[in-house]
């Protein structure tokens, strides 16, 4: 049923080019219904059927009269007026407006200032007070850093009477390299990463922490913003390649995987591309394009075939490994590699003949505890095996081989294999260090075999191709243009036409060209480059809206378009969009600096308000805040509770950068994370006390502290981590060896700093931690639960046989726990 819209009742009644698909009270005579029953061919879904049940609600349904949302389904009056496609505000270039004039000062400095001030006096809302200045260095170094202020930086500012001396303040945080760790996390949950590969297996993926240092080192430098959308799509395809715009190229690896057993299906391919569509319309356009994949997209005007046009950009991608040395020192490494590879080649092959009956045996064994279709798919020559034999032999093979644990070697082969295994160990051992690598993309020709992908190279058809398998591997032939493969629509359909790359045509003006190759590499297409560049072009509607509203949601809690990676029709309309075009016209006029734009935001007084304004009236009008009467208190992420604890502690390891650390986890979990993919067991130590950004994260399973406070699904792209409050986390905080410890270490910090004088002991622990005295009530309170503590400890409870410095330890476990410590106010 072409062009059949089934978003509103409206669209439902007119029908499609192929008439009307609903009869109101007429299942029987409706061809929806004739088609989900599958009275009429093609039977929809396609590729999937709905129960009788479901079947039988969809009948009830119409014969009821066909009622949307209690409204009867009628037919359309008169013709449906086409909507211009480009009328959505987010199509639409921004437009710099004049900033608001008022007469309060405090609300003229900052053009920020003067919009929102506007948009609360137009709905009659009062803003709040300024916030005191310890509360603002703190929410500062935590919004900026992700770490807390040392008391003495705090009693700094407390004391200068300059003018600036926020803005010094500012400055000097956003210098910092903490700045660069706090906010390349943010983009890292935009972009799906992780240290490991996903799915079952959920393999080791030992460069991708060189895109997270790359990542970390965009932010600390302020790299333009544009420059950081073409490094990371098309970083291999520039004019002057460095080894940083190489391991951009990882934007396009970083996501889930199934690693190098995905030779074994091709459908992975295009599951690949529709991630990197998905991650890359959300992450830079705020759009859904992946939801045009099998239909033009139901809300926006977004058409099935610009979607193919954005895969033809993508298409001729591979996985590559770039080296990162010179040419000739790789090419040395490469022979000499190849050279003891030789010699271990033959060893190999004949303890793999000396095993292969054993692990038969293993295998069969397994088998026999599959279903039967499992048993009957594996048993099937591989030629002759259906579409479906062949993905379930492929799962069952890549799941069941016998590992060399479960092999029963006699004692005879045992000896053999160890002999042989001696000699491969000799060999193995004057292998040459592997270079440095970067697990990017670059651009190659991807073939299909029978059985899914080769293990080598397929060569090219024509004598104008780089040849290259999924795991990269390539052979460039010197002197020729590259051409990509042909993508055709249907998929891998010889008959069907080739799509060629386009951009989105909504947001295209004219005829911009689709490739753009380097003047000195004519071994790529540039097709992603031309992608690039035009998704970070002045002229795109969107890219720059976006990423000020990134940076306006993770200083304030929430954009001004809440749904930050959907600025189409089904995303929330902004809270403000005479403020949201001209930030987006001040970015780029500003050289796509994301730091200028920080500074501008940070610097505001709005920004600066209190969180503690209780306006009954604002409540009533504006109980979300959603227009910034005062400053939205929220919690600091995962990473940075655990920061600010090792900060407070004192025991921060500061070591920036490299391979991730494993951070120690409990008992209880240790057996399970070992199953599957790489974890490495660890002890409290200075060696896993570095900043979260660094630890490892395995897709398969979460570090528990970081999963119990709202670490997101890295399968995913992630616009906005979510925030519960359950018990969990109060008890992860009150009872994790980690937290334990470190109250411990705070201890001996507070006591080294205020001596043994109790009332001191709680002020400085409050300075520490909240950068601010105790009230006089919490003083009164803290110094009655140390004496309770010290009691208590005295009667046997102590495990140091030191009363006083358990109760202290106590005492700051309670301070670590208390919800100012881990919130910005």
């Amino acid at each position: 049923m072409a062009a059949l819209d089934l978003s509103n009742p409206e669209a439902l009644a007119t029908g499609g080019q192929n008439g009307t698909a609903v009869i109101p009270g007429q299942a029987e005579k409706s061809r929806l219904y004739r088609r989900v029953a599958g009275l009429e061919q093609p039977a929809m879904p396609l590729g999937s059927k709905l129960s009788d049940r479901e079947v039988g609600i969809f009948r009830d349904w119409i014969n009821s009269g066909a009622k949307w949302e209690g409204t009867a389904l009628k037919a359309a009056n008169k013709p449906a007026v086409k909507e211009d496609p480009r009328s959505w505000w987010a199509f639409q270039k921004p437009v710099r407006r004049p900033v608001p004039i008022h007469a309060d000062e405090r609300w003229t400095a900052n053009p920020i200032d003067a919009f929102v001030k506007a948009t609360l006096d137009a709905r009659g809302l009062d803003p709040a007070p300024p916030a005191d200045k310890r509360t603002l260095i703190r929410r500062t170094y935590l919004d900026l850093t992700g770490l807390l202020p040392e008391p003495a930086e705090v009693d700094a500012f407390v004391n200068d009477r300059s003018p600036h001396a926020f803005e010094t303040v500012v400055d000097r945080l956003l210098a910092s390299p903490q700045y660069g760790e706090r906010w390349g996390r943010h983009w890292l949950d935009l972009v799906r990463y992780a240290d490991s590969w996903g799915h079952i297996h959920d393999d080791d993926n030992p460069n991708a922490w060189r895109y997270r240092d790359y990542v970390i080192k965009s932010f600390t430098q302020d790299k333009a913003y544009n420059q950081f959308i073409v490094e990371q799509l098309a970083g291999d395809e520039l004019d002057e390649i460095t080894t940083d715009s190489l391991i951009a190229t990882s934007f396009g690896r970083v996501g889930p995987r199934v690693h190098f057993r995905e030779k074994q299906n091709p459908q992975y391919r295009y599951d690949y591309l529709d991630d990197l569509i998905g991650t890359t319309s959300r992450g830079f356009l705020g759009l859904t394009v992946n939801c045009a994949r099998c239909h033009d997209h139901k809300f926006d005007p977004i058409p099935q075939k610009d979607y193919y046009r954005m895969m033809a950009s993508f298409f001729p991608f591979v996985d590559y490994d770039h080296p990162l040395v010179p040419a000739k020192e790789f090419a040395e490494y490469k022979a000499r590699k190849a050279e003891i590879e030789a010699q271990t080649k033959p060893l190999k092959q004949a303890v793999k003949k000396i095993e292969e009956p054993y692990r038969l045996a293993v295998f069969e064994k397994k088998l026999k505890t599959f279903p039967e279709d499992i048993q009957a798919a594996v048993k099937t020559p591989p030629d002759q095996r259906t579409a479906g034999q062949k993905l379930l032999a492929t799962q069952v093979l890549s799941i069941a081989t016998a590992g060399r644990k479960e092999m029963a070697l006699n004692e005879a082969d045992r000896e053999k294999v160890a002999k042989l295994e001696g000699q491969i160990k000799v060999l193995e051992s004057k292998l040459p260090a592997p270079p440095p690598m970067a697990a990017g993309i670059r651009d190659g020709d991807y073939r299909f075999t029978p059985d899914g992908l080769g293990d080598e190279p397929v060569p090219g058809t024509t004598a104008n191709r780089i040849v290259a398998d999924f795991k990269g591997s390539y052979t460039p032939e010197p002197g020729t243009v590259y051409q990509a493969p042909p993508l055709r629509f249907p998929l891998d359909d010889p008959a069907a036409s080739e799509v060629k790359p386009a951009f989105l045509g909504v947001l295209t003006d004219g005829d911009p060209p689709t490739e753009h190759r380097p003047a000195n590499n004519p071994s790529t297409s540039g097709r992603r480059r031309a992608l690039a560049e035009w998704i970070a072009s002045e002229g795109n509607p969107l890219t720059a809206r976006v990423m000020v509203n990134r940076i306006w949601q993770h200083h304030f809690g929430r954009g001004i378009v809440s749904t930050p990676s959907n600025f189409g029709k089904m995303g929330a309309l902004p809270s403000d969009p005479k403020l949201l075009d001209w930030l987006a016209t001040e970015f780029v006029r500003n050289g796509w600096s994301v730091k200028k734009m920080q500074r501008l935001i940070v610097t505001s007084q709005v920004y600066r308000m209190s969180s503690e304004y209780g306006n009954t009236t604002n409540l009533q009008k504006d109980a979300d805040d959603v227009y910034l009467w005062r400053f939205p208190m929220q919690r600091v992420e995962a990473e940075a509770v655990r920061d600010i604890i090792l900060s407070a502690s004192g025991k921060l390891n500061p070591k920036a950068g490299g391979p991730p650390f494993f951070p120690a986890v409990p008992a209880a979990v240790r057996d399970d994370v070992k199953k599957i993919g790489r974890w490495e067991l660890t002890k409290e130590s200075p060696a896993t006390w570095r900043r979260g950004v660094y630890s490892y994260y395995k897709r398969a399973m979460k570090y528990p502290m970081f999963e119990v406070l709202d670490e997101p699904d890295s399968n995913i792209t992630c616009e906005r981590r979510g925030t519960t409050t359950v018990p969990t986390q109060a008890l992860t905080l009150l009872n994790d060896e980690f937290v334990l410890l470190q109250a411990r270490y705070f201890a001996e910090r507070v006591r080294t700093a205020a001596g043994d004088d109790p009332a001191a002991q709680v002020r400085k622990a409050y300075l520490i931690a909240l950068s601010r005295e105790p009230k006089p009530e919490e003083l009164q309170g803290n110094l009655g639960f140390l004496q309770k503590q010290k009691a208590w400890h005295a009667h046997g409870h102590s495990t140091t046989d030191k009363p006083d410095q358990d109760a202290l330890t106590d005492l700051c476990a309670v301070v670590l726990n208390l919800n100012e410590f881990v919130y910005m106010n």
